[in-house]
């Protein structure tokens, strides 16, 4: 979440690029990202040079080696692609040695050219062509600090406050610190298999390769388990090039060599994924039906519906394999819908898979893009059923204020969620009215497979006494009086002026 002098100096960046003639929104977030990647790079090389010359290794990292097919000018630039030395130089050779050396390097980064990074930065254009304005935005950039923060998501996600059509094509990333919250849930480990199949800028992505690096630090000690993470473990699905590009970088700068992210429809005939993953983190589209004729036939067998929050549910228990889990984001529409194919979901993950809890979020989490109400679901394939009792959880405060400036506050619940849910043991005696508590299966099915957290919430009510009536009469009548003569003595000074 953006806020004060970031905000300040991103809003400056965007008003340089406006004014100087660039004015597609999209198109200026695609270049500020580049241009993160690079300083991102940078920093994150230096940091492992630090390390290694720490503990007296040797480090062979992407500055180590000049490509061998650099021309005679790209060889004469090559000292200067780093941030450190590239922010300094004069305006027109900092524009120069962009265009002509460090775009074209970073788009061969992922090193073979079908790795997911080569394919989609292929058709990538740098188009800043003022070296002035690229000046200006190089310096602003450099004062922004990125250490500990995903700063180009943030960035990302703060520029599209400012598209019109972001609320509406679904474009929007999941807030830093929800997407943080479900992963620490889950707890993926060093063995999972990974997808996000709506993955936007990856955010769920790099949220758990952060969250193996700080505590699963020995999986990169182990050679299968780190060959695991950098080529097999991350999965993500996009039908946006731009974000495919931005999901990319992210994840080649959170250390993830070759994540596998594909151009793809995951609801459309072209998914041919099955049983395959162990773990799936989502916040798919919410708004939007699809034609039949171009849904996966398996996902209309659960239930047949073109609406594509249904069907993406559909689509999670056909990817996982037997085991498998998912924590997937929904309008809350999901989750007390009475049409048939809202019952035939609910119904296919209570009955035949093993449904673990429900968490309510309040409306305003994804604002300023949209206020609808959401909830999160997370389960376990089984294929054979396994729901016992329910965790219900209502949560009332992110952190954030729940209007469009989202502003930070003390109320927050989200350490809370992950504590309680670390210690289910610890939640059978809480009370419904309550803000977490469990509810069986039994009771789940009575309710037509509702699942909605107002259908078990029980409320307390606190008795109010109030006076007697004809006390309360003697004191308006009292009241009534004072008024009245207040009235006459208003009359008369005005008689008297």
């Amino acid at each position: 979440m953006i806020t004060g002098e970031i905000k300040s100096k991103i809003d400056g960046i965007w008003t340089t690029l406006w004014t100087e003639g660039n004015t597609n929104p999209l198109t200026n977030i695609e270049q500020l990202t580049y241009l993160l990647f690079i300083k991102g790079l940078d920093e994150s090389e230096l940091r492992k040079e630090n390390e290694a010359a720490f503990l007296g290794l040797e480090h062979t990292g992407i500055f180590s080696e000049m490509p061998a097919d650099f021309t005679d000018v790209q060889k004469e630039h090559w000292p200067k692609i780093r941030w450190t030395q590239f922010k300094q130089l004069p305006s027109e050779e900092m524009h120069q040695v962009m265009v002509t050396t460090i775009f074209p390097f970073i788009k061969t980064l992922g090193g073979k050219a079908d790795s997911a990074f080569s394919k989609y930065m292929k058709d990538a254009s740098f188009l800043i062509n003022k070296p002035a304005t690229l000046q200006k935005v190089v310096t602003a950039l450099d004062s922004i600090p990125m250490e500990d923060r995903d700063t180009q998501g943030d960035i990302y996600e703060y520029l599209l406050s400012k598209l019109q059509t972001s609320g509406t094509n679904g474009q929007f990333r999941t807030p830093r610190h929800i997407i943080n919250m479900i992963v620490e849930l889950m707890k993926p480990t060093p063995e999972d298999t990974i997808i996000d199949p709506a993955m936007g800028s990856a955010g769920f992505l790099v949220s758990v390769s952060e969250y193996l690096r700080k505590n699963h630090q020995d999986l990169f000690l182990v050679q299968g388990l780190k060959k695991h993470f950098h080529n097999t473990m991350f999965y993500g699905n996009d039908m946006d090039t731009t974000m495919l590009r931005i999901g990319a970088m992210n994840l080649m700068l959170h250390g993830v060599d070759a994540p596998n992210i594909d151009y793809r429809d995951s609801l459309s005939e072209d998914n041919k994924d099955e049983e395959k993953y162990t773990l799936v983190l989502a916040n798919p589209p919410f708004k939007g039906s699809l034609d039949y004729e171009s849904v996966l036939n398996d996902l209309l067998k659960v239930a047949k519906t073109k609406k594509t929050e249904l069907l993406f549910l559909s689509l999670l228990l056909r990817i996982l394999k037997p085991g498998g889990r998912a924590a997937v984001i929904v309008p809350d529409g999901v989750l007390f819908g009475s049409s048939r194919a809202h019952k035939a979901i609910r119904k296919e993950i209570v009955d035949n898979n093993k449904l673990e809890a429900i968490i309510s979020m309040p409306s305003g989490v994804f604002k300023p893009y949209a206020g609808v109400s959401t909830g999160i679901i997370i389960f376990t394939k089984t294929g054979t059923g396994g729901t016992d009792n329910v965790w219900f959880y209502d949560m009332k405060a992110d952190g954030y204020s729940l209007d469009d400036k989202r502003m930070p506050i003390e109320e927050n619940d989200i350490e809370d969620i992950i504590a309680r849910f670390g210690n289910l043991d610890g939640e059978t005696e809480r009370k419904r009215t309550e803000q977490s508590f469990f509810v069986s299966v039994d009771e789940i099915r009575e309710q037509e497979y509702d699942m909605s957290i107002n259908k078990y919430k029980e409320m307390e009510y606190e008795e109010v006494e109030y006076e007697n009536p004809e006390i309360l009469i003697g004191k308006i009548e009292k009241l009534e009086e004072e008024i009245i003569a207040g009235i006459t003595e208003l009359k008369s000074l005005l008689d008297r002026g």
